[in-house]
């Protein structure tokens, strides 16, 4: 019997990703309450923490990106969230759901990609009501160089491979043995941005 050299190959990679990660981040990425994945990390009680702690609400009623307290947080599906105020832990305590951030918290150019990898608090973009969130300005930039085909991409992606599975392993098959069609490389991508600045289609600062 002829083996698949090539899916074992992926299969000992994901093997790998999985133990180097550690049973605490893939707990706190795919917790069993039924909203995962999630862009969480473990706080010091080894709870999964949403975007390290940053505020989903500031996003909206502020404008601005800020890290909430742990004197102000909800549990929301096994997922803490911190607030920097009681007034917005209350807002999101009445309607958790307008404030989560979309393809839960992870980078939005890497869900066009199919990839549940990376996105950070501070780097964001409300469109059409729902905040998105993206892992630097790098990524954030080409998502925006064709935002509402990327936008598609990634809503497509999130529905039909990411959205209630194990990140680890989704991640491993889309960035290595798996990837999709129109995947980009990092550098392919800092490219695409760099040309785009230099069209006006981005701006260069």
């Amino acid at each position: 019997m002829r083996l698949n050299t090539k899916l074992l190959g992926a299969t000992f990679i994901a093997a790998c990703v999985i133990l180097l990660g550690g049973c605490g981040a893939i707990n706190a990425q795919n917790p069993a309450q039924g909203y995962k994945p999630v862009n969480a990390t473990p706080d010091e009680a080894g709870t999964p923490l949403m975007l390290k702690g940053y505020d989903v609400v500031s996003y909206f009623v502020a404008n601005k990106d800020a890290l909430g307290s742990p004197q102000f947080k909800t549990d929301y599906k096994g997922i803490v969230f911190y607030f920097s105020s009681a007034e917005n832990k209350a807002l999101f305590d009445k309607e958790p759901t307008k404030y989560l951030p979309e393809f839960g918290g992870y980078c939005a150019n890497g869900i066009v990609y199919g990839i549940p990898w990376g996105g950070d608090g501070n780097t964001w973009k409300i469109i059409d009501g729902k905040v998105y969130i993206f892992g630097g300005q790098g990524s954030k930039d080409a998502f925006l160089i064709d935002e509402k085909n990327n936008l598609e991409l990634a809503k497509k992606y999130w529905k039909e491979e990411v959205e209630g599975n194990n990140s680890f392993w989704q991640r491993t098959k889309r960035s290595t043995f798996a990837r999709v069609p129109h995947y980009k490389s990092g550098a392919e991508l800092a490219k695409a941005v760099e040309e785009a600045k230099a069209k006006g289609v981005l701006p260069k600062f």
